[in-house]
């Protein structure tokens, strides 16, 4: 049987695959894996079958129904991992934007009733129509920037109902598109309007009314906003703790705004994310390594305290050095990071938090694919996984953050099947 996809002559072939490496890449390995000069990927319907030096393609295998992509003196990687976005939501907040360039903070503007629960409003308002139709056009945004698999969280409801309801939208997106969606459950964003004053309550209702309903093959995982503002380190751990009793994978935004010890919490509890980090130092970090043996991935969010006009950001490069596995993603969310360009929060990573281009694209393949479970089916380039390929319009990876902003793609490839530019 012959290849039914061939892609050919790439100019450098950036595989992702840290040979021997059984976890994240770490340390140097987030720099060292292996890229190929001139070299092929060839697949057989939904999957990569080989893959090396154009001198040791099987030519045999190359038919007249062969589907050949040729990548000459163009860069070829992996298809984009987004391991953190509230890809569903209703409205905008466009009118809070002044608001932020006048000098209002975050914490201000959610005290006042803005920010998320003014999200919450609208979303709660939104037909199921308008929801789904909102987010496949996130989607398509995406799918242009070379996101192959994405993670969808809820948290825009606030209720039980419409976290329900924002579950089945992102269930449906993943029918209706090719790229591959993982759903998470943040209905503890902060406390529904409900539930003003009683975090601990709001977490009560839904650790007993939505929880249990909720089937952790189809969401996997379930994640809490840990923060002032939202629901304190004991809370959450309580939360959480209850989540892994029935069954799900844990996840946490913690450290975004002050260092309350949130990402230690859920580490210990084996969450498979740490999410935010701009507080998270680097001693604490060395300690997550060491207590989780490396599998506890950082998702640092670079985009969020450039859009919140915020001095502080994750310290990759310290993260990096202290053994921590890190993944970058956009956060994409209509507050705090209204951007699905993935290639910026890549560039805005090497220019503020210390990354390498080779390590900044580790983190948003291999890397963001152990965020969310995914490490099986993407994010690098190997024989038996997924065909998400992309063919960039850059002859070298270092060119991808230097061209700051701009979208690099020239082919997107999910599934061993070429997407409609």
């Amino acid at each position: 049987m012959g290849y039914t996809l061939l892609i050919r002559h790439c100019g450098q072939l950036l595989t992702m695959d840290g040979t021997g490496s059984h976890g994240p890449l770490t340390g140097s390995g987030l720099r060292d894996w292996r890229s190929i000069t001139d070299g092929y990927v060839a697949c057989e319907q939904d999957r990569i079958v080989a893959l090396g030096p154009m001198a040791e393609l099987d030519e045999s295998l190359v038919t007249p129904a062969t589907r050949i992509v040729e990548a000459r003196g163009q860069v070829v990687m992996p298809g984009l991992v987004e391991c953190h976005t509230h890809l569903v939501f209703g409205g905008n907040r466009a009118a809070e934007f002044q608001r932020k360039l006048q000098g209002e903070s975050y914490l201000d503007i959610l005290a006042s009733g803005g920010g998320i629960l003014s999200t919450v409003r609208a979303t709660r308002a939104a037909s199921d129509a308008q929801l789904l139709e909102n987010a496949l056009h996130h989607l398509a945004g995406f799918r242009c920037y070379g996101v192959t698999t994405l993670e969808a969280k809820t948290g825009y409801g606030l209720d039980a109902a419409t976290e329900l309801r924002l579950l089945q939208t992102a269930r449906e997106t993943g029918r209706q598109q090719p790229t591959r969606i993982v759903s998470t459950f943040l209905g503890a964003h902060v406390p529904g309007p409900e539930y003003a004053g009683r975090p601990a309550a709001y977490l009560d209702m839904l650790a007993a009314e939505v929880l249990p309903r909720l089937d952790p093959t189809e969401v996997p995982f379930v994640d809490i906003f840990c923060e002032q503002g939202a629901f304190s380190v004991a809370d959450s751990r309580r939360y959480l703790a209850r989540a892994r009793e029935l069954g799900f994978g844990l996840k946490i935004h913690a450290e975004q705004l002050h260092d309350l010890g949130g990402c230690e919490m859920a580490a210990g509890l084996d969450a498979v994310s740490i999410d935010h980090c701009d507080y998270l130092t680097p001693a604490a970090a060395a300690r997550i390594a060491a207590l989780t043996g490396g599998r506890t991935v950082a998702v640092l969010l670079p985009l969020v305290p450039l859009f919140l006009r915020q001095e502080q950001y994750a310290r990759g490069r310290q993260l990096i050095e202290a053994g921590l596995p890190v993944a970058i993603s956009t956060d994409f969310n209509p507050g705090s990071c209204p951007s699905k360009n993935l290639w910026l929060a890549v560039a805005v990573a090497c220019l503020k938090m210390g990354f390498t281009p080779r390590e900044a694209l580790a983190a948003v393949t291999l890397n963001a694919a152990w965020a969310i479970g995914q490490q099986q089916e993407c994010g690098s380039l190997e024989p038996g996984k997924r065909a998400d390929v992309l063919v960039l319009d850059v002859p070298t990876p270092e060119e991808i953050p230097y061209w700051l902003g701009e979208n690099p793609v020239r082919t997107v490839i999910i599934g061993g099947q070429v997407q409609a530019s």
